[in-house]
């Protein structure tokens, strides 16, 4: 026996002292009454603003992690700290596997670790080059003779252009690119028009932890082009919010590939929120890393489990749009959609070709809990870009299919700025040619931002209704039923029957706790009934 416990020992010895990644938990946070009694201690204006126009809490998430936490965990034996997440109040470190479980015994603070590693295995860890995993944006062309026409298709495609010609252009908005670099953006001529007037409101590289994002290549560039880019003359170009203001933050580290990408992701999007950015853009997804173990399986992509999909989702909760690429691998053996654009919270955008056709390299769902991905879909082959050089240019991926639905997303927010991100994001889904008929490719389909707006439009009945009376939204259902509050009213109960009037589900919900989760029910019609003060709205619902 004692053979074998020295055998095990040597075995496993060397791999407990390998670098590990882990996200590190604390137990709580510093002086959070005051902060949240005082936001702008914690928050910009502009942020504040958001979430008071849109009845979005400021809550604990929105107070930092304790500087003083951190400070210790950086002295600790052999651990790096790399990021920290104020939502999910934790860290993320790079250590041997001992010396991340002793942050457990050795600080009462922590409240626990994840590891990336999600088994442990002891296993040889398997490495190589990382994927350059714009292979297909970065196959460009420039044998066609570019005019405004070139950016034309992919903008009057879903009807964009309707909401320039109403001078819906995303003055006012603002909007973060989270990306892998944006060299030479502060000279390209199709920049200068945001730059000049003061738009461009700031820059941050995560990954390198400087205002400096050049980055590690130019993808950004590319994609932000589709959102804000404007060039006049020979070879005009036209983004679909030319006129938004913008942040732009570099989060991927083209030298590797870890989940530590995903965590400077939240860290990220944690401060867009912090600044006021209403809409995101990000043309990223992770599944696999250069250490095999990180990988996620189907099973991770839930929309719950991976960083990724947990900040995505955090970030929705605070009122963002999150606009994120489908991925570039549907016709890989595992063509699913990656993280975060799994995530319920995340508006994910699936490629089409310029005839409106699926393209096979977008990535298809459902997720493994059975949730519609892609959200809807936009051209993304033969795509209008922006090269580095401020040429037009065109190029192929999701990539590129989502800023152009960002773009188009804060150009209708322009037009009603109070309706709150579920309400937007739910009005272009219905828009979409396949709402009533999704499919795995396509999910809900190409939308129509010109019926999206005059829905968005017609809200304002909506919502003089809804001052009296619940509603319910999405209807059709696919999981989750939110129920807007009168006003007055903060408790109510729920209770659905089915078409014979058997009750099947009765549960409390508030104005803050307005989701109801009906992934159980079977697909159908319900009658859902909303009480509070005696008083009650039926709803015909039906559970796709």
């Amino acid at each position: 026996m004692k053979k074998l416990l020295f055998l095990f020992a040597v075995l496993t010895a060397p791999c407990m002292f390998a670098q590990q990644d882990a996200l590190v938990f604390f137990a709580d946070k510093e002086d959070v009454a005051t902060s949240i009694a005082n936001p702008i201690s914690i928050l910009t204006q502009a942020a504040i603003d958001r979430k008071a126009m849109h009845n979005t809490p400021i809550d604990e998430r929105d107070v930092p992690v304790n500087e003083a936490y951190i400070a210790a965990i950086k002295g600790a034996p052999g651990i790096t700290v790399h990021a920290k997440s104020k939502w999910m109040n934790s860290i993320y470190v790079r250590g041997s596997v001992t010396n991340i479980e002793n942050l457990v015994d050795d600080f009462a603070f922590v409240s626990s670790v994840e590891f990336m590693d999600k088994d442990l295995n002891f296993g040889p860890i398997t490495t190589s080059p990382p994927n350059d995993k714009f292979a297909i944006e970065n196959q460009s062309s420039n044998n066609i003779i570019y005019n405004y026409g070139s950016a034309a298709n992919q903008t009057e495609m879903i009807g964009t252009d309707y909401l320039h010609e109403n001078d819906f252009t995303g003055e006012g908005v603002i909007v973060a690119v989270l990306d892998n670099g944006f060299p030479g953006v502060m000279t390209n001529p199709a920049y200068s028009h945001i730059i000049n007037e003061g738009r461009l409101l700031g820059t941050y590289d995560f990954v390198d932890r400087e205002v400096d994002v050049t980055g590690t290549g130019s993808h950004g560039i590319n994609t932000s082009s589709d959102i804000g880019g404007l060039l006049e003359g020979s070879d005009p170009f036209v983004g679909t919010a030319p006129n938004a203001s913008f942040y732009l933050f570099v989060t991927e580290d083209g030298n590797s590939e870890t989940p530590l990408e995903e965590a400077l992701w939240v860290e990220a999007l944690e401060r867009a929120d912090s600044l006021g950015v209403q809409v995101v853009n990000t043309s990223l997804s992770y599944r696999e890393f250069d250490d095999s173990r990180y990988d996620h399986d189907y099973n991770d992509l839930d929309g719950q489990t991976t960083i990724g999909a947990r900040g995505g989702n955090h970030g929705f909760d605070k009122g963002m749009i999150l606009v994120n690429s489908a991925g570039n691998n549907g016709s890989d053996p595992f063509p699913y959609v990656w993280t975060p654009a799994d995530a319920p919270g995340v508006f994910t955008i699936g490629a089409v070709n310029s005839g409106g056709a699926y393209v096979s390299f977008s990535a298809i769902g459902p997720t493994v809990d059975g949730r519609i991905k892609p959200d809807v879909m936009a051209q993304g082959r033969q795509s209008a870009v922006i090269t580095q050089g401020g040429n037009v240019s065109t190029s192929s991926g999701t990539s590129f299919s989502s800023p152009i639905i960002a773009g188009s997303m804060a150009s209708l927010w322009q037009a009603r700025p109070e309706i709150p991100n579920t309400r937007v994001m739910q009005v272009v889904r219905e828009s979409a040619h396949l709402y009533n008929n999704p499919t795995d490719q396509m999910g809900y389909g190409i939308p129509n931002f010109e019926d999206a707006y005059n829905a968005l439009v017609n809200l304002g009945l909506e919502n003089d209704f809804r001052k009296e009376q619940f509603a319910l939204y999405p209807n059709p259902v696919t999981t989750n039923v939110n129920v807007s509050f009168p006003e007055g009213v903060s408790e109510a109960t729920m209770t659905v029957y089915n078409v014979i009037g058997k009750e099947v589900l009765n549960t409390t919900i508030s104005a803050t706790k307005n989701s109801v989760d009906l992934s159980q029910l079977t697909s159908g019609m319900y009658i859902a009934s909303i009480t509070s003060n005696n008083k009650t709205n039926s709803f015909k619902l039906i559970k796709q």
